[in-house]
């Protein structure tokens, strides 16, 4: 594993999903307001990051590796500053469309006293798809070790895309890992899929008290990949075909906030595949990366000198 992780540096992960913006304001809290019962944040500061699928490649980044992003963005304020942040953090923004009349997603969340009080969401789900070029995502396909499509169902990630994406990566041999999005079922053929175990029961059509080994084995049949669950505080599911299931149990000593956590997971997958570990060690890298960010609060990156440590104690 400790090989796989010295050559994350050499390796460059294609993301294509829905680009967000996260903004948080932080503050305190000392009083209730006099013209209603709620409370009145002191605003102390203000921050941006990459979200939804911009925040798989903020991780890939973090983690030392190279990432190219194919999403679409309003011509807006929000685009701005995602496009700036984005640029702040090495991340290459050349397959990122503007769209005309479009809104770029953004997801405010207010904190107080370490804790989350509101989360307040500007968004314009896209209805008929994105205008893309073929020609260009043939190019990124071809540039990079290995693709990641993150669908938060927001519009970007259709059929259409999803075959065109997967065909690239056969004529360029090129490992394709879905994190998805029901009701979209449509992922046939990739190389690996990571459900958590609300999106694995709705992509299954079965419910995860009945037994997990059921729901992998269901999920592997009728999508012809390799899966992964995430289980939270139980760990992860390894469902390889042809091979028996891997469980992994938590490796989190607390958790604080799980937002972006599942982005995280998909990075160190990424990073790891691409760099030669086999799916059960990929796990394990992946595992201890998630269990390092759910002690962060808000939507958190971890670097590679943090991973590289957690695994050390092994």
């Amino acid at each position: 594993m400790d090989v796989a992780l010295s050559k994350f540096h050499n390796s460059r992960i294609l993301i294509i999903g829905d680009l967000m913006l996260d903004k948080y304001i932080i503050g305190s809290v000392g009083r209730i307001s006099p013209e209603a019962p709620v409370q009145v944040v002191d605003v102390r500061s203000e921050k941006y990051i990459p979200g939804g699928a911009a925040n798989v490649a903020n991780n890939v980044a973090s983690l030392g590796g190279k990432s190219d992003i194919f999403g679409i963005i309003g011509k807006d304020h929000s685009g701005e500053i995602l496009m700036s942040e984005l640029k702040k953090r090495g991340i290459s923004t050349s397959g990122i469309v503007l769209g005309k009349g479009f809104q770029t997603t953004q997801k405010i969340r207010i904190i107080a006293q370490h804790q989350q009080l509101m989360r307040i969401d500007y968004e314009m789900p896209i209805i008929d798809g994105v205008a893309f070029s073929s020609s260009k995502i043939e190019y990124l396909v071809k540039a990079c070790d290995i693709v990641v499509i993150s669908d938060y169902a927001k519009g970007v990630v259709t059929q259409g895309l999803f075959a065109l994406v997967e065909k690239f990566c056969s004529k360029y041999s090129k490992k394709l890992i879905i994190d998805p999005k029901p009701p979209h079922k449509f992922y046939k053929g990739a190389y690996l899929l990571t459900p958590n175990k609300k999106e694995a029961e709705e992509l299954s059509g079965m419910k995860y008290e009945n037994d997990i080994m059921d729901i992998g084995n269901k999920l592997v049949e009728l999508f012809d990949s390799n899966v992964i669950i995430t289980l939270g505080d139980q760990g992860m599911a390894l469902f390889e075909i042809g091979q028996k299931p891997f469980i992994i149990p938590a490796s989190a000593k607390e958790v604080y906030d799980v937002s972006g956590a599942g982005d995280t997971v998909v990075a160190a997958l990424a990073l790891s595949i691409a760099c030669g570990a086999s799916l059960r060690e990929s796990c394990i890298i992946a595992n201890h990366a998630a269990g390092i960010v759910v002690g962060k609060l808000g939507t958190a990156t971890i670097s590679l000198e943090e991973l590289d440590n957690a695994l050390n104690r092994l």
